[in-house]
């Protein structure tokens, strides 16, 4: 079917649309089509330009970095090259929650956008960042998404998680006329019934996409159910997946239910931070618009760059974000580190992959229907203000409590508990569902928080 709106909606609307809003997206899209071809030395030197400017303004606008810096005895004009940026701290997730006022600066440019997220850890985090920021995660998540074969004007279905909806009429109905403009669909992946699963294949059918957005989980429990029920009846369409691990047992059902897939990594805090190319060999990181390190912690407690083929924590430098400036922040997962070795691609952007870090366990609900357990993690960044840490435990009965330490200790404000056992109902529903106050929430022996426990029957010894 000839299709007239996809290229008048990339080529004119979507760019006008932008521009309108004082949005370099299209600009900066181009631009990064150019600095992925760069070498490895030439990204670098951008990578070092954009630090020194981002450390000299935290130096000079937040008292949190000018502390950091003084402690070390150091100025912003001792950034001479990227290694120096290992003299200065972790930034670890409480650090992030305490600092966030010392952190903010005091002059332009301003923070525009704020979010809270849960992240993988069950301790929301409060981010702000500015517009330069905001428009360099924009252009950076089409360029990834074109080596996907998903193009401006391409008609989406994202199967994703859903917040709660906005309380205001005007701000839904603007959320939907903005979907309809992209040709954007969401369906909701969290519930994985048998219905919700058909009801997903009807819209996909109906809607034809040309590129799918989408959990991992999610896309293989609906690629198992289309495959166990001989459902596909469409061409093969690039499939885009992130929130969780891609594990290779389901990137092979993906492929066969849907076509090729393509893993991306990345958190609220920074958005996208890796993404496959057609070689699918690695994710390549957002040289331009950040720093990744992954980090071993040797048995002498020091803490080193992560050698080819070596898992270490992945710690992030947004370059462009000067309002609230988040330096070597620890985001609590785990990757593979790849080396300098060059993609077949012709990229020069550095790999990383697989991530280990990114697997939330799965619930059921009463009727033994599978729930992703990232529901939760969208409900609770949306509960930040009223709790510091969660936890949902399954219990070997089916039932299902949900750990809630809160602000200033106490209990939840009747508002908050309400929404609470209403998001349960609505994707555990008749699962006996509570909410339980306690003091901390403990980190495995890994140093991770689990946001879903789901309970294991003891394991029998064979005679």
């Amino acid at each position: 079917m000839l299709d007239l709106y996809g290229p008048l909606l990339a080529k004119a609307l979507f760019p006008a649309y932008e521009a309108a809003r004082g949005r370099p997206t299209i600009p900066l899209l181009k631009h990064l089509s150019t600095t992925e071809l760069w070498s490895l030395d030439q990204l670098r030197d951008l990578q070092l330009g954009l630090l020194r400017r981002l450390i000299r303004h935290a130096y000079l606008h937040t008292t949190h970095y000018r502390d950091v810096l003084s402690s070390r005895g150091m100025l912003p004009e001792d950034f001479t090259s990227l290694d120096d940026l290992r003299r200065l701290p972790l930034l670890d997730r409480d650090t992030v929650r305490t600092t966030l006022d010392a952190r903010t600066t005091s002059a332009p440019p301003l923070w525009v956008i704020k979010k809270a997220t849960s992240g993988t850890t069950g301790q929301p985090v409060v981010v702000k960042y500015n517009a330069e920021s905001r428009h360099w995660r924009d252009a950076t998540r089409w360029r990834a998404y074109g080596w996907a074969n998903y193009k401006i004007g391409h008609r989406a279905l994202h199967y994703w998680g859903f917040a709660p909806p906005a309380k205001s009429w005007f701000t839904r109905t603007k959320v939907e006329l903005d979907r309809r403009i992209k040709r954007d669909l969401y369906v909701d992946c969290t519930p994985r019934s048998d219905e919700a699963l058909m009801f997903a294949v009807d819209e996909l059918r109906r809607f034809r996409p040309q590129v799918i957005v989408a959990y991992a989980a999610g896309a293989a429990a609906l690629a198992r159910f289309v495959l166990d029920h001989g459902l596909r009846t469409w061409k093969d369409t690039s499939v885009i997946l992130g929130a969780e691990r891609l594990w290779p047992h389901d990137r092979q059902v993906i492929e066969e239910a849907f076509g090729p897939a393509f893993e991306t990594y990345g958190c609220r805090e920074v958005m996208l931070i890796g993404s496959e190319c057609e070689v699918h060999e690695g994710l390549h990181t957002s040289m331009e618009t950040m720093i990744v390190e992954v980090l071993v912690t040797d048995p002498d407690g020091t803490v080193r760059p992560a050698r080819a083929g070596e898992t270490g924590e992945v710690a992030i430098t947004d370059l462009h974000n000067l309002a609230c400036p988040m330096i070597r922040y620890v985001t609590g997962d785990l990757a593979v580190a790849h080396g300098e070795a060059p993609c077949t691609c012709g990229r020069g952007l550095v790999r990383i992959g697989p991530i280990e870090g990114r697997v939330t366990e799965t619930l059921r609900d009463a009727r033994g229907n599978a729930v992703g357990g990232l529901v939760f993690n969208i409900l609770f960044a949306a509960l930040d203000h009223v709790a510091r840490k969660f936890q949902v435990v399954q219990r070997l009965d089916g039932s299902v409590v949900m750990k809630v330490v809160p602000n200033g200790g106490g209990a939840l404000p009747e508002k908050a508990y309400r929404s609470i056992h209403e998001f349960a109902a609505k994707y555990l529903p008749n699962t006996q569902f509570s909410v339980e106050y306690v003091d901390d929430i403990p980190l495995t022996s890994a140093g991770k928080r689990k946001v879903v426990v789901v309970e294991k029957p003891p394991v029998t010894p064979q005679a």
